[in-house]
């Protein structure tokens, strides 16, 4: 699918880091950009910023786990450009659970799968039957990670389950669209190679009340940057892939109707073949033994 002016796309998580960095992408390409963020001031910041930059911007506070807020959004993006090409289901949260998985608060998964799975399974509803219905070339990209996405990370389990259902729903919306011949495309996104600077260290600053914790945590939220500190300490090399490289590969992605969004990695390579070396050996899944904590 080309992307090019007069087309539209809308872009959940669209505040900050890569949702913001796919929103200035697809303007660049002349393509209205629909931003949806549950952070208003970040939300109307971005919006702002776009604007200066010449882009044709509608921005909408939206929660992605509440369905009737991703409706409400896809009839005010249908009702303002009277269509839509691109959908990314980008907004996803970490869960801050701690401990073992047996010790997790049950509000700790329900927030993560409400955001990460619910919002993009939302986000289909609301806005792939129009697509297919106005007949147009159009794309759905869906953003899991390596961690859950290829194999998980066994300290960030919620975040890593939640991120495999993505892959699992992406790659079914694939076979229902190829089922109806639609000139719809989907993709899946692990962002990448390298780690991130996004807001997601600092998901707890938008966890609803509903979720709220029922205990205080054992020990502060850790920052990306205490993080980095704490590895960069420890000898361990920390690299950073920039959010406008994610971008860039997105579009291209698109354009090329690639289904895999995930970038060449030697890392992400060998637990690719390690995961599925395991099945086919039915062998236990040594390749995670690593990442266990005493």
């Amino acid at each position: 699918m080309e992307l090019c002016a007069g087309q539209v796309a809308v872009v959940t998580g669209a505040a900050s880091g890569i949702g913001l960095a796919m929103a200035r992408r697809f303007a660049a390409d002349g393509l209205a950009v629909v931003l949806a963020d549950v952070e208003t001031g970040a939300l109307e910041k971005a919006a702002a910023e776009l604007r200066e930059d010449g882009a044709t911007v509608h921005a909408r506070v939206v929660d992605v786990g509440v369905r009737e807020q991703v409706f409400a959004l896809a009839d005010e993006a249908y009702d303002r450009f009277g269509a839509v090409h691109v959908l990314c289901n980008n907004a996803g949260v970490g869960s801050g659970a701690e401990g073992r998985m047996w010790e997790h608060e049950p509000n700790d998964w329900k927030w993560a799968f409400e955001v990460n799975v619910w919002g993009v399974f939302h986000g289909i509803q609301a806005f792939v039957p129009r697509m297919i219905a106005g007949g147009e070339p159009g794309h759905v990209v869906n953003t899991s990670s390596g961690d859950g996405g290829i194999a998980p990370l066994p300290t960030a389990s919620v975040y890593a389950v939640t991120k495999a259902a993505v892959v699992t729903m992406t790659e079914s919306l694939y076979a229902h669209l190829k089922a109806e011949h639609a000139r719809v495309g989907a993709s899946v996104l692990f962002p990448g190679p390298h780690m991130l600077r996004t807001g997601l260290w600092e998901s707890h600053r938008n966890r609803p009340d509903r979720y709220a914790k029922s205990r205080p945590r054992r020990a502060p939220y850790r920052s990306l940057g205490q993080w980095e500190a704490a590895m960069r300490e420890a000898g361990e090399e920390v690299r950073f892939t920039p959010v406008e490289e994610v971008a860039d590969f997105v579009a291209e992605g698109i354009a090329a109707g690639r289904f895999w969004l995930l970038p060449a990695s030697e890392h992400s390579d060998r637990q690719i073949r390690a995961r599925s070396q395991s099945m086919l050996d039915r062998s236990d899944p040594a390749y995670l033994e690593r990442f266990i904590l005493d």
